[in-house]
This record gives structure tokens, C-alpha cells and sequence, in this order.
């Protein structure tokens, strides 16, 4: 599956001559349900995802949960991510930083984007300044989010790179054993993101959604990932 999501993605990518950072996640912690998948061994797992950076000549990021995690995954991939519910965590954030690997930081669901200047100088006090700031939605009450496009904005004035998380945002989080999604919404809401003159897109995609181990309610279908990035990047096009 990683071969068969990688090989698509590096082939848009080169299409539309965009940078491409394959995100896989070696171990799921957060889980809706005791009973949900969590992984298949860490190293091996980020082995695997090693290999794909190797084959196909691209980026890597992931996702890591513990200050020995950092150190760990650091050893398989080009970038570290800190997921959104730890994003105020100074001790991980201390550690992804003395890394020194591009950190890309999720914003909490519960945090403002004012705060995650904050977490973005926890990370900068190591002396690592490769900091990216991921816009995933904010809880609208229970098992729901919205997106609040200001916070693209606000964002931007802390001078690192801004990405919008056009899966994750769509999420309808503990809704049952996994999380719901409104996947309807993905493409609009991408491009008005886009609009406002952000620098990366984040989105998952998978093969066969309905069959994903994780966030299956709002994965974009694969097939559908050639014009979801084209009109994306029509759209950026006309900005500049």
C-alpha cells in the first residue's frame, strides 16, 4: 500500500512540479477505541517508511508520541511531527527541536493560533528553526470540528511555513469506534485555504478509504488525488 500510495503521489508531484513529503504514521496512539489498530512494531514500521523516502527519492514525515519516540523516529525520516493533542507539551516540543529535523507542528484542536507561536519558540529555543505550523480544525462543540480561516492568517505573522490539514479538519472526532468525517467538504475548503496564501497542503489519501486502519471516514481516495492537487495548485497559480 505504501508502494502503491507513494508511486501515485510522486508521479502528481512531479506533474505539477510541486514539492512532495510522504507522511506515514509507523504507530497510531491516539485511538478512539481500545479496540482500534495501533501499529505493526515501531522500527519496523519506520523502516518501512525509510525505504519509501529511499525508492522513490522523497521526504519523509511522521508522527511520534514520547521524548524517546523523537529520538527514534528521527533515525527513519526527514521531518517530525508533533501531534495536535501534545502540541503544548514543552518537553516533546524541546525534544523534536534538538532533533533537528523539520518539525512540523500540529495545531490543538483547543489551542488558539496566537498559541502556537509559543509552541513554535519551544521549538526555536534548540537553535531549530525548521518549524512548520498545521492548521487541523477546532472543536465546535462535541464530536465536531470547524475551521476558522483567520487562524491561516494569524499564523503566517510567526513567519514559518503554514499548512492546512484539509483531512483532518473534516473530522468528526470519537463519533464511534472510529472518528466520523465529512469528506464532501475536502476540496472547497482546500482551496479556500490555498486562497489565503498558505504554503503546504496536508491530506490523507488511500486506495481503498473504506478499508483504512485509521480515519477511514475522511481519507481521500487516491484516484481522486491527481485533480484535487491540480485544482489546488491552479488556484495557488493565480495567487501569485
Amino acid at each position: 500500500m505504501l508502494n502503491e500510495t507513494a508511486s501515485e503521489l510522486t508521479k502528481i508531484a512531479k506533474k505539477y512540479e510541486i514539492k512532495l513529503y510522504f507522511k506515514a504514521s509507523y504507530k497510531k496512539a491516539n485511538r478512539t477505541s481500545l479496540n482500534s489498530f495501533t501499529g505493526i512494531g515501531d522500527e519496523k514500521a519506520l523502516g518501512y517508511i525509510a525505504d519509501v523516502g529511499e525508492k522513490f527519492g522523497v521526504e519523509t514525515l511522521t508522527d511520534f508520541h514520547t521524548i524517546e519516540e523523537a529520538k527514534l523516529a528521527a533515525n527513519y525520516v526527514s521531518c517530525l511531527q508533533v501531534p495536535a493533542f501534545l502540541a503544548r507539551q514543552t518537553d516533546l516540543l524541546i525534544a523534536a527541536g534538538e532533533t533537528g529535523k523539520v518539525i512540523n507542528i500540529k495545531k490543538g484542536q483547543f489551542m488558539s493560533p496566537i498559541d502556537m507561536g509559543k509552541a513554535a519558540e519551544k521549538v526555536s529555543s534548540t537553535g531549530n528553526n525548521k518549524v512548520w505550523l498545521t492548521e487541523r480544525g477546532t472543536f465546535f462543540g462535541y464530536n465536531d470540528l470547524v475551521v476558522d480561516f483567520r487562524s491561516l492568517l494569524i499564523m503566517q505573522q510567526f513567519n514559518y511555513p503554514v499548512v492546512y490539514d484539509a483531512t483532518h479538519s473534516l473530522q468528526q472526532p470519537s463519533i464511534g469506534e472510529q472518528s466520523g468525517g465529512l469528506p464532501q467538504f475536502i476540496p472547497a475548503l482546500a482551496k479556500a485555504a490555498v486562497a489565503t496564501g498558505i504554503d503546504g497542503v496536508f491530506f490523507e489519501t488511500h486506495p481503498d478509504p473504506k478499508s483504512a486502519k485509521s480515519d477511514s471516514a475522511t481519507q481521500l481516495s487516491l484516484e481522486k488525488a491527481d485533480e484535487f492537487v491540480s485544482n489546488l495548485v491552479k488556484i495557488n497559480k493565480a495567487l501569485k
